[in-house]
């Protein structure tokens, strides 16, 4: 039976008039294929009646891991632009969210700072910290706000038999919304039955609401040969497939097939990323990378070496000029990761390696520590004046002190005594 638009616009307006104290709904956008059809047949289906009856609120949620594929996401920023301007003209109750990780749960801050080693299947650190957090807290915010919210989702059967088997599992017969494990929160998947042969017949037929280019979606597609990871909302939802627009830094998959295919047509100056990936994938268990002892002080294979995270640091770098001389707008760290680096080093003792050494090697600047920290130049300059005749403690007292920062800074003062205790001990048996 061929797919009817009509109908399914009409349950969708059904469904968003159906309150007499109109639950917001938010609409999980990843800007790839799934969620971008999905956002149409809402924006569509409530076009259909006036501006003084449009009143659900609609929160078009999307989330940057800060490590998504630099060609998808700046595709995706294009387009929230048009969706909010469009709103706007529109006189649609449509709302752009963006969500971030917090620094502290940032990939490279976990990897590089903390020495988390690259995820994979047996450890897959990222999703929560990088996709569900952002979302579940703004979520649980707007829940906190008005009682209830309903998540909408991009989500279809025939995209896997995995993800076939947890909409099954969790739908209730007869019924369009099913619970949410989040308390007061619902889950409507309207696209739930269209096959992906029918996704692209309506995305080529039907101009995008907002004006955005569904042919440039398609090339995207056509050009990485991959699908788009839908809005990570809870760990029933998977997280990705095999060949996926998702992290670049991915290591869960052997290859990433995406950005592999991205680079064979065309886009050469996404090589470095690949490289930086697979160096990822292919020493994250080698033995000269890890430390033997694990990050609560246990036995076992522990984060990665100081050294290594180190090298990790400069060949990511490497990697950002690199792809720079190409596209200059692409970052693929951001200062305040620069930043937290240092400071979680600091806070686990490594005080060998240096953010701003290893920055002025790649880029040839001049910066110094003071451009990786978040207090003022003179706090040293007097410490050294009063330490004079004892350089030795001036160097302890340098050392207790960023710790003290780090754990502010991170927001996380728990466990600061103890740090402090330790690095104190350590001082006294060397000398």
């Amino acid at each position: 039976m061929p797919l009817n638009i009509s109908a399914l616009q009409d349950e969708i307006l059904d469904q968003y008039l159906h309150d007499e104290n109109p639950r917001p709904w938010i609409v999980g956008f990843s800007g790839g294929k799934d969620s971008t059809m999905l956002l149409q047949l809402v924006w569509y289906s409530i076009k259909q009646i006036p501006a003084e009856l449009r009143k659900r609120q609609v929160y078009v949620v999307c989330n940057n891991t800060l490590v998504e594929n630099p060609k998808i996401i700046t595709y995706t920023e294009e387009v929230l632009d048009r969706i909010e301007k469009a709103a706007f003209d529109q006189s649609m109750p449509v709302f752009v969210v963006r969500t971030t990780p917090k620094l502290e749960d940032s990939f490279w801050v976990n990897l590089i700072g903390k020495g988390y080693p690259a995820p994979n299947n047996a450890f897959r650190w990222c999703t929560e910290r990088l996709k569900i957090s952002p979302t579940t807290e703004f979520i649980k915010n707007k829940i906190s706000e008005v009682g209830e919210a309903i998540i909408l989702l991009g989500t279809r059967s025939d995209e896997s038999s995995t993800r076939a088997r947890s909409m099954k599992k969790h739908e209730v017969d007869g019924q369009r919304l099913r619970k949410h494990i989040l308390s007061n929160a619902y889950v409507y998947a309207p696209i739930k039955d269209v096959v992906v042969s029918e996704l692209w017949q309506y995305l080529n037929q039907v101009p995008s609401p907002w004006g955005a280019n569904n042919k440039m979606l398609n090339a995207l597609y056509r050009n990485a040969n991959g699908g788009d990871c839908p809005l990570v909302i809870d760990d029933t939802t998977p997280s990705c497939g095999n060949s996926r627009f998702g992290c670049w830094v991915c290591t869960v998959v052997s290859k990433d097939k995406s950005m592999d295919a991205l680079i064979e047509n065309g886009e050469e100056w996404m090589e470095p990323l690949a490289e930086m990936r697979d160096m990822l994938v292919e020493y994250r268990n080698h033995e000269d990378w890890r430390e033997q002892t694990r990050r609560d002080g246990s036995e076992g294979v522990g984060p990665y070496t100081i050294d290594k995270r180190a090298y990790i640091l400069q060949t990511l770098l490497k990697a950002q000029k690199e792809v720079n001389q190409e596209e200059p707008d692409i970052s693929l760290i951001n200062y305040q990761e620069l930043v937290a680096i240092q400071v979680t080093w600091y806070r686990d003792n490594h005080f060998q390696h240096s953010v701003a050494d290893i920055y002025n090697k790649i880029y040839g600047t001049q910066l110094t520590d003071h451009d990786f920290k978040d207090h003022l130049i003179f706090e040293k300059e007097i410490l050294k004046e009063s330490c004079a005749e004892h350089p030795e403690d001036y160097q302890l007292i340098n050392e207790l002190l960023e710790l003290q920062k780090a754990k502010t800074i991170l927001v996380r003062a728990r466990g600061l005594q103890n740090d402090l205790e330790n690095r104190l001990d350590q001082f006294v048996k060397s000398n």
